[in-house]
């Protein structure tokens, strides 16, 4: 799927693989990497790929929800939550991902969140670069 216009390029280098460092090239995202002991690590402190996808899918899936709520006239709840779960495992000769998004908006109506979720995976940008390649499970909470 190509963009119709790029609006912003993140810029970010990573050294060292999993046992590495990341930074963007503004300097706000600056820190080691390290890979979990499920995954054979020393269990070092640093964060993971699987840790900041979840973390940035989260995030990019309650901007998605608030487009959809701003769209027909709405505002999101400022509790909104999404608690995102990247899993990690062997598929063939390779690896692939999971992703678990559990989300939680109190005080709005079972029907009318499901609907909302429904319509923000379809625009949320995560959600439109892993479908039909990452098994994604939107979970209500």
């Amino acid at each position: 799927m190509q963009l119709d216009k790029t609006l912003y390029v993140a810029k970010a280098e990573a050294t060292g693989g999993r046992e590495g460092y990341i930074r963007s090239d503004d300097g706000a995202l600056d820190m080691p990497l390290t890979t979990p002991k499920a995954l054979g690590g020393e269990g070092k402190f640093g964060v993971n790929p699987e840790q900041l996808f979840a973390a940035g899918y989260a995030a990019c899936f309650i901007g998605a929800m608030k487009v959809v709520a701003q769209r027909n006239g709405k505002i999101l709840n400022s509790a909104a939550k999404v608690n995102g779960e990247v899993g990690i495992g062997p598929v063939g000769k390779g690896f692939n991902i999971s992703v678990v998004l559990n989300i939680d908006v109190p005080e709005m109506p079972r029907d009318e969140l499901e609907n909302l979720v429904s319509a923000a995976h379809e625009v949320c940008p995560y959600s439109n670069a892993t479908r039909n390649n990452v098994d994604v499970v939107l979970k209500i909470v």
